[in-house]
């Protein structure tokens, strides 16, 4: 152990602890910027600066290793003063219009300026010009606000593997781009937003559709349907104060009182996703279809599939997501139960991703008939439509979904976790493989929050090596095992984003491990308390069978819940 001193505190961190870490142990905040948890540290902002007893100035503590005896000053006149120079900087090429920024109370910066009692800018600074990048479906970048922190580029290279960002040009001129300038909607990103998660200010942000959605609520010729993400529910009470455990009582009642005709759960679909989606995997498995099958309800590994392996697209369940199931159900079982024309149907998925803005637009996803889903905004954006409409959602009754499209089982709610589409899978596939109702249906092994999960599953003699991974950097390691047909799994669960969809780019800011494990322990723990954990016990889900499907996998189920992928060419780096 290495021992020092930091503002008087003696403390013993193990060797490679870089100052700031040490500080954060004890409870003392360091301001920073380019620094993130979860990336590499950079060093590049200056904003962490300390005094080292020795040393010749003032230090970036998020890159400087502690040393045996160091003594650290984190408060000085001169550290303090520094600092605030450095924000005031920052702030004289910076953009002023924070009332006008959709990152207005939420952004580092500006949080910063007001710790540091910044009430005018010395510095008359020279500010961009640059034009905003609106060509993405998902994002919008707007260069102007960029204080070229790097974190983007870290968490596309790093984490995601897609390296679709980096520093181009050189000096004030310096800007964070896609490779030769191209708009982010030409370049090879996935639209996962985890970007986004990780900009300290609005330099990119995801595309608004709150007006749009808005408008459908105020036109009286529309029937306004929303339906929500397994895991917005765990992480929309953020934005509220509301931080332990699922507010999904009261998100519904928020939801009614927006003016929504109807209510739904995702969580239903996500159900279906799992009876169809198995059913398929079942039968690759027993009559030697391609393996391993890889699920398909995240849109931005579908994407990243889509961009840099489409060689390996056989490997994909054709099963939609459960999002643009939703849609499709909407508008013909449910128009067709409720007599509603389904023109004057608009539907409104509340989501954790900013990929499925990009999903819903497909022109493939419109088996209705109609376009399945009209409109998606993020778990961000649905708080934002919350507080415009003054709604106080601490102090609502708690509320349920509308049925017949809001019950759902344990399983398809454990989808907002990484792992969670493949255990609620396996409590599907193993009673049908099996041919017996099995108690156990806790999968224990592909939970968490590690990158790659593994486990082995006997059912009917046969056994199942399954994998379940999150980031698409883990799903590139498990891709590339496949490309060399060393993959030793039947079925792998692929996740876009850190966590699972509970870490999704439209998710509240900041995130980080400790709040993914939060949202994650109340997504476990509230399956544990449904009474109802397969999704083949849904009564809800035998009725729709029953009624208007006809057999899982049949023509009907196809027609609607199934759809096709290819190859985007777009320029990959």
């Amino acid at each position: 152990m290495i021992n020092l001193k930091i503002d008087g505190q003696s403390i013993s961190v193990q060797p490679g602890t870089t100052i700031l870490e040490a500080a954060d142990s004890i409870g003392i905040n360091i301001p920073r910027l380019c620094y993130h948890p979860e990336l590499r540290p950079e060093g590049a902002c200056r904003v962490c600066m300390v005094e080292v007893k020795g040393a010749r100035g003032p230090v970036a503590s998020c890159v400087y290793p502690v040393a045996e005896g160091m003594e650290v000053h984190t408060n000085t006149g001169e550290v303090r003063e520094a600092r605030k120079t450095v924000i005031e900087l920052l702030l004289a090429n910076h953009p002023t219009n924070c009332l006008q920024c959709i990152r207005n109370h939420d952004c580092e910066l500006q949080k910063l300026a007001a710790d540091y009692g910044i009430r005018e800018v010395p510095f008359v600074g020279e500010r961009r010009d640059a034009k905003m990048d609106h060509s993405n479906p998902s994002l919008v970048r707007d260069p102007n606000k960029c204080i070229l922190c790097g974190r983007c580029i870290r968490m596309c290279s790093e984490v995601q593997n897609v390296n679709c960002y980096s520093f181009t040009h050189r000096g004030f001129d310096t800007i964070v781009s896609p490779a030769f300038n191209v708009g982010l909607g030409e370049a090879a990103c996935t639209f996962c937003g985890q970007c986004s998660s990780v900009c300290p200010t609005a330099a990119i942000t995801e595309k608004d559709d709150t007006e749009a959605v808005w408008a459908e609520l105020g036109n009286p010729d529309k029937h306004v349907i929303i339906f929500t993400a397994p895991s917005v529910r765990s992480a929309i009470g953020e934005e509220f104060g509301i931080e332990n455990g699922l507010c999904e009582g009261k998100m519904v009642a928020a939801l009614r009182r927006l003016g929504f005709d109807q209510v739904f759960d995702a969580n239903f679909t996500a159900d279906l996703t799992i009876i169809e989606e198995g059913t398929e995997l079942i039968k690759r498995v027993t009559t030697g279809g391609v393996l391993p099958q890889i699920t398909s309800c995240s849109p931005g590994w579908v994407n990243f599939i889509e961009v840099h392996y489409p060689e390996l697209l056989p490997h994909l369940s054709s099963a939609k997501s459960p999002a643009q199931m939703m849609g499709a159900l909407i508008k013909t079982y449910y128009a067709e139960k409720k007599g509603i024309d389904p023109a004057s149907i608009y539907v409104v998925f509340s989501a954790c991703c900013t990929a499925k803005k990009f999903e819903a637009a497909r022109p493939e996803m419109n088996s209705s008939g109609f376009r399945d889903v009209d409109a998606v905004i993020t778990t961000r954006e649905t708080a934002r439509m919350i507080r415009a409409a003054g709604i106080k959602i601490t102090e609502l009754e708690d509320e349920t979904f509308d049925n017949p499209l809001g019950e759902s089982s344990g399983g398809g709610l454990i989808f907002a976790a990484s792992g969670g589409v493949m255990e609620a899978a396996l409590r599907f596939a193993v009673d049908k493989i099996t041919g017996t109702y099995v108690e156990n249906v806790d999968y224990k092994a592909v939970r968490g929050l590690k990158r790659i999960k593994e486990a082995e599953v006997e059912a009917g003699g046969l056994k199942l090596k399954v994998a379940a991974a999150n980031t698409l950097g883990a799903c590139r390691i498990l891709l590339e095992q496949i490309k060399k047909g060393e993959s030793p799994y039947a079925f792998i669960e692929m996740m876009a984003c850190p966590g699972g969809c509970l870490g999704g780019g439209g998710q509240p800011i900041p995130v980080n491990a400790k709040m993914r494990q939060k949202r994650m322990d109340a997504i476990y723990q509230a399956d544990s308390e449904k009474i109802v954990r397969k999704p083949q016990d849904n009564p809800y889900i035998k009725k729709i069978y029953e009624e208007f499907l006809g057999e899982p996998n049949g023509h009907k189920a196809h027609e609607l819940l199934h759809t096709h992928f290819h190859w985007q060419e777009r320029e990959v780096k």
